[in-house]
């Protein structure tokens, strides 16, 4: 008996000892990403689709999984998701999407019309939700099939879809009883994309694994995304060349020799060109004696013509930007769309020239009145600025240190401020800067970043507002670009919108950003390349594309 005794403890303890084993094992085999999207020195736990200063940039796309995706890569191509199918109407004043059947929420609820529904209401009742002003495009939304949502648009658009899709689509279950959606943190989300548990989160490093109910599951072979917190460019590097990073948007100093050298048979990067980066001054400073210069299109030009664009370039950017000195801000990104009267007329305020700078700002009356070596406002009030970029963003802090260098030698008086990333971006929101550099993120044409930049109807919702200059007169020709599909009538929308910028220059374009984005090949394979461009490449928010990219994704057996 106690023989017998024994050996039932024996075979149980080697039964505990196997499956220990095999967990063991299936841990070890499950495959993880590791991803650097966002530099911060902190971040909370903050999964909240709808904020924009605080939310983890793993939020949209891998949580919140969009109704399409329209590739810039491919023209605008649509990818479906959670849609099947859309009709835009004849008369471009609605569009009906057909919902994708058996999808189920994380938590196991099905995804239903109804949440569509919800989640845009649920923006109309709060309108601080809506960031990308949705509900000043849609009049409507309703349910108008069992697996079928119809919007109607407050004027016939082309582009309706196209600003639909942006917005996140949430559980209706999980968010009704909501107090306060605005400050919502979200800690334990509940959405239809490949990854959505929260298996982990620490101030240093964070994990999101499969959704155990995921639609596309099929087509997803990576288990879980892991994303260590990084501050800087520096900090990547070091991690990237210690093996520690798959998919990450980083400036690298001489990428060739500081991370391609150290494994060439895995390290890779392709720098597509990207975003306009511009200088901008707050048209609406809280200070009224720096809103005095700002308002003043002389001083702007000025402080154009004070951009040494080539050193940016150059030496900040290690080559890898594309130089921008028009005027009309498209550049080479979209040169085809640039009117070259534009340039012809108005070139001469984005060329490199202080002696000319320095004549402008004299006969528009900005002189040094207190013999401090700066300038003062025409009625003799100081000017002292400074210039904010996000901590650990090291090549837009030496951009930014050459423009302060420019803009000292014609006597303008300009300091760097490097607050966080999360900060940085709350002050272009809440307009509480005097000057910064920015970007904005690229559309399949110039229309979308001129949108997000100047139309009215943005202000303040997104930091690409933030230099707050708005005419009635750029609002029509926006608006009147979404009325039609001709693209004749599109191009002279924006040859006059073009004409429009140069003339006022509410921004100072410097240069356009290569989209960043480097991979490691060593653990996983099927990464979009200069050769096979099949996605735009970056995996930050909001390119919806690295939800198809992440698809893409295999590990290395």
């Amino acid at each position: 008996m106690e023989a017998n005794v024994m050996r039932q403890k024996k075979s149980a303890f080697l039964l505990a000892a196997a499956l220990l084993a095999a967990t063991s094992a299936t841990a070890l085999a499950q495959s993880v990403l590791t991803m650097h999207i966002e530099e911060e020195t902190n971040w909370v736990r903050n999964f909240n689709p709808f904020n924009r200063t605080s939310y983890r940039q793993s939020t949209m796309d891998f949580i919140y999984e969009p109704l399409v995706v329209f590739s810039k890569a491919q023209n605008n191509k649509p990818y479906y998701r959670l849609a099947t199918a859309m009709k835009l109407a004849d008369d471009l004043k609605s569009v009906t999407f057909d919902l994708r059947d058996n999808v189920q929420w994380s938590d196991g609820q099905p995804f239903t019309a109804d949440d569509v529904v919800f989640s845009f209401e649920l923006m109309k009742k709060v309108p601080a939700l809506d960031f990308n002003s949705i509900w000043q495009v849609i009049d409507g939304v309703e349910k108008s099939g069992p697996s079928q949502v119809k919007f109607t648009f407050k004027e016939p658009t082309a582009l309706g879809p196209e600003k639909i899709v942006e917005m996140p689509i949430i559980a209706q279950h999980a968010w009704k009883d909501v107090a306060d959606p605005v400050t919502f943190l979200n800690e334990k989300p509940v959405g239809t994309g490949p990854m959505t548990e929260v298996t982990r989160f620490t101030p240093q490093v964070y994990e999101q694994c499969r959704n155990p109910h995921y639609w596309d599951a099929a087509s997803l072979k990576v288990d879980c995304l892991r994303f260590p917190q990084i501050a800087s460019n520096d900090q990547a590097l070091t991690a990237a060349n210690a093996g520690e990073l798959d998919w990450f948007a980083s400036f690298l100093p001489d990428i060739d020799k500081t991370y391609v050298a150290a494994d060439k048979d895995h390290h890779g990067y392709w720098f597509p060109p990207g975003s306009l980066v511009a200088v901008v001054m707050n048209l609406e400073s809280p200070n009224p004696v720096h809103r005095k210069a700002f308002d003043n299109v002389d001083f702007r030009r000025a402080v154009s013509m004070a951009m040494d664009r080539d050193a940016m370039v150059n030496v900040a950017g290690y080559g890898y930007p594309t130089l921008n000195d028009d005027p009309g801000t498209f550049g080479k990104r979209f040169e085809s769309w640039a009117d070259p009267k534009v340039k012809e007329q108005y070139g001469k305020y984005t060329q490199y020239d202080l002696d000319a700078a320095k004549a402008l700002l004299d006969q528009a009356g900005f002189k040094d009145k207190d013999g401090d070596g700066f300038r003062d406002t025409p009625d003799g009030e100081k000017l002292s600025f400074d210039l904010i970029v996000p901590n650990g963003w090291t090549d837009w802090i030496s951009t930014s240190q050459i423009a302060i260098e420019g803009l000292n030698q014609i006597g303008i008086d300009v300091k760097l401020a490097t607050p966080d990333g999360a900060a940085w971006r709350q002050s272009l929101l809440d307009g509480s800067f005097d000057m910064a550099l920015n970007s904005w993120y690229v559309g399949a044409t110039p229309y979308y970043q001129m949108d997000d930049a100047f139309h009215s109807r943005n202000k303040g919702k997104t930091r690409f507002s933030a230099q707050r200059f708005f005419d009635p007169k750029l609002d029509q020709l926006l608006d009147a670009y979404t009325q039609t599909t001709d693209d004749a009538k599109r191009k002279d929308l924006l040859d006059q919108a073009q004409m429009l910028l140069a003339e006022k220059m509410p921004v100072v374009p410097v240069y356009n950003n290569p989209i960043w984005y480097e991979y490691n090949s060593k653990r996983f394979t099927g990464w979009a390349t200069a050769d096979n461009p099949f996605v735009s490449p970056q995996n930050y928010d909001p390119n919806h594309e690295r939800l198809l990219h992440l698809l893409a994704l295999k590990p290395v057996q």
